[in-house]
Formats: C-alpha cells, structure tokens, sequence
C-alpha cells in the first residue's frame, strides 16, 4: 500500500503521525513518491478552533481530487467531535484521537476491498494513555515522545478535552526506555510533548511530577538534550526550575501559555493563573536558565475583550520580552461556552488587534536575536543546502553556519550576526 498522510496541528498531531509512519513501515507500506498515485489518503485533523476544522477539511478535498481512487481516511481531534462531518465529505475511514493501531487495521480492510470503518469513542472513559512507538520524521535529527494525553483545564475557548478526554500519563519507567531507545539510535535533541504536560502523573500511583518524569529521561538518555513541550505557568515553581536547571540537559527554551496580557479576559477564559503570577514565571525562568528564550501563545479578540483589555495585552508582551509569540484571532468554536459569550467581535477588529500583537512581539524577537549576536550556543544541525548548514540552538532560535556534513551533529557556534530572523556564525 502507497499512502499520504497530511497533518494539521500541534506537536502531538506530528508525533502521532510519525508513530503511524512507523506502524506502517512495519507491515510494508510506504509513502506515495512525487507523481505516485496513493492507496490510501490520511488527514489526521485539528479541532482547536473552527479554522482548524475548516483546514482538515478542505485537505480532506484537495487530497481526494488529487487521488480519486484513494481510500480516504481522516483520524485526530477534528473527526473525534465532529464525526458525521467527515462522513459527508466521503471518507471511508472515519477515526477519533484513540486507537492508532485499529486505525491501521482499518485503513488495510479498506484498501483490500474491505469496505468502510468508524470508531468514535467517549474520550472521558480513556484510562491510560496509548503506546505509539516513539521517534521522528525519516532523516530528522529530532526525536519526539509523547508523555501525557488529554486535558482537565476546560478553558471556555477550548473543544480539546472533549476530543482528547482526561489526562493519561506514560509511567516514568516507560519514558526512561524509550528515551534510552531514541538515544541509542543516535538522535541528540528528545522533545517530551502532551496535550497538558503540566498534568503530567496525577492519574498514575503515587502522582509522579512533570519534574519526575524528567529527570528519569534525562538520567536515561544523558547524551540527549531535552526539549519541553507547551507549559501551563502554574507549573513552573521554583523547585520544577532548580531540578531541570540542575540536570544540564534542559534547553533554554520555554514556551508558556500565556493567551492574554489582561487579567480580567484571563478570568473569562478560565485560566488558572493572572499576569502577576505568569510575568513571575517568566523571571523565574530567566534567574535559573540565563539568556533563555520564553516563547508563548496569545488569543487576540477574545469575546467580551475591550479596547482597554488590549491595551493591557499589549504592554504586557512588551513587558514579558518574549522571543517569539504565536498570535491567533480568537476562532469561534461551537461546543464551547465562549461561542455563546456576549461581546463577539467582528472579524476585522480582532484581525486589527492580533495585528497589533503580532508587531508588538516582533519588536520583542529583534531585541532576543540581537542579544545572541555575540554569545556561543549549541546547535543541532539539521539541513544543509548550497553549502551553508542550518539547525536550531538549544535555545530554539534557527542558526546557519557556512559548512557541510554537519547534519545531525551538535555543535558550539559563535553568533557574529543576523540575516532576516536567522541567527549567522562560525563553528568554534
């Protein structure tokens, strides 16, 4: 069978992905190659926010009028919720976010003749997380393993925790050996992901920490650098940033979910935290890990968000100089209560205000990237292209370097300049 999956998403879409690139391999399957005709399609879609949804479809249509003869399958959040959606856009296979493996199964059924396939299931009676093999794209010099699964936040913007269910953790013994695995495999950079890695251990015996969990990779893969995925800021104590700082494996870059500057949309989003604590994380951060990047995600436009509101959102990206920050308009999601909230702004406002707070973290980024110029990071290098290499610093900010045969390799570069938004220098 000859396949292409699309994949729309967060890093655990990606993960998962690769996982069911892996399962495929296994049972002889391979990617269709440029001008192949595919056996099958595969979306594994996104239901963050309705353009998400939008997205999964329209790759769902683009992939079958490229591949008429194809099975179509489509498999993730955006299925998971709205099922009967993909249904009438015709997909054969019409999967959730569990169960990779029946999907697998499914998808041959199909392709030998063996009609359609459908599971739904109630993601809230999910007790333990899923084993997917874990580690990367082929040829990718960085390794993925998912930790945890699902999310109990119920942020009021949010469809996730109804398309993921409860939380579900991989027990540290687990992490550790694959983690062991990927590090024999020569891969030097383990990103640990989750849709709530925060969460991480409070359904597994005796609540092991995010900090725990951590600390068994690193003692495991100790060649290995260790990337965090997207923190919820309650997290982020002083005692979880003195056991990563103590472990020197732990990049120097963390990516916070900040969603808005002003405490009282905060309080209508129902996060768990305000600005005083989150700028204290971010302090927090810096004092244990000098010169770190923070990284985070803002909702602009958010239902009810004044003129004033922004204004304070605005001057707190300012404050919090991060080195890059993801700017969305806020995305109506049928299903959850901000749908329903009064105060829904047009779409032109909240694209004027994310606008505003996309250029108010630009200026934040030229400041970081500035600031390397002169230092020495560590770099995983992972292209290379007309004789120039290129990778990312353990500080995630993107660094090329004239030279070849670099790939896969880590090393210490002194930053001398910039070139657009890429940091430029010399292997020392």
């Amino acid at each position: 069978m000859r396949y292409i999956i699309d994949t729309l998403g967060c890093k655990v879409n990606q993960y998962e992905t690769q996982a069911m690139e892996t399962l495929l391999a296994e049972r002889g399957h391979t990617p269709a190659g440029d001008g192949e005709t595919a056996d099958a399609v595969i979306v594994n879609t996104c239901a963050v926010t309705a353009e998400s949804g939008r997205k999964s479809r329209q790759a769902l249509r683009r992939l079958a009028e490229g591949h008429p003869g194809a099975v179509r399958a489509v498999c993730g959040c955006w299925s998971q919720v709205e099922p009967d959606s993909a249904a009438a856009l015709g997909a054969d296979i019409v999967w959730g976010s569990g169960d990779r493996h029946g999907f697998i199964d499914a998808l041959e059924r199909a392709v030998e003749g063996g009609g359609h396939g459908r599971l739904i299931d109630k993601p809230f009676t999910r007790r333990e997380i899923e084993r997917l093999p874990a580690g990367a794209f082929s040829g990718h010099a960085r390794a993925y393993l998912k930790i945890e699964d699902g999310c109990e936040n119920f942020c009021t913007y949010c469809i996730i925790p109804y398309a993921r269910g409860r939380v579900r953790s991989l027990p540290p013994d687990e992490a550790a050996e694959e983690a062991a695995s990927l590090d024999a495999r020569g891969y030097r950079e383990l990103v640990l992901t989750g849709i709530e890695i925060a969460s991480y251990g409070s359904d597994l015996p005796g609540a092991p920490s995010l900090a725990d969990v951590i600390e068994a990779v690193s003692a495991a893969a100790p060649d290995m650098r260790l990337r965090l995925g997207s923190l919820e800021p309650t997290v982020v104590t002083e005692k979880f940033c003195s056991r990563l700082a103590a472990l020197g494996t732990v990049c120097d870059h963390f990516h916070l979910s900040l969603q808005s500057g002003s405490d009282g949309t905060l309080r209508r989003m129902r996060r768990k935290y305000g600005t005083e604590e989150f700028f204290a994380v971010t302090e927090r951060l810096r004092r244990h890990f000098p010169h770190c990047a923070i990284t985070g995600d803002l909702i602009a436009g958010f239902p009810g968000e004044t003129e004033a509101e922004h204004a304070e959102t605005l001057a707190f990206i300012e404050k919090c100089a991060f080195a890059a920050l993801h700017v969305f308009p806020y995305s109506r999601r049928p299903g959850t209560p901000a749908d329903a909230m009064p105060g829904q702004l047009t779409a032109s406002e909240k694209s004027r205000r994310a606008h505003e707070a996309h250029e108010t973290a630009q200026l934040s980024r030229r400041t970081y990237l500035r600031s390397c110029v002169g230092r020495t990071l560590e770099v995983l290098f992972e292209t290379e292209e007309d004789g120039v290499s290129t990778g990312h610093a353990t500080n995630y900010m993107e660094v090329s370097v004239r030279g070849t045969q670099l790939r896969r390799l880590v090393k210490t570069v002194k930053i001398t300049g910039l070139s657009g938004e890429m940091l430029v220098g010399d292997v020392v």
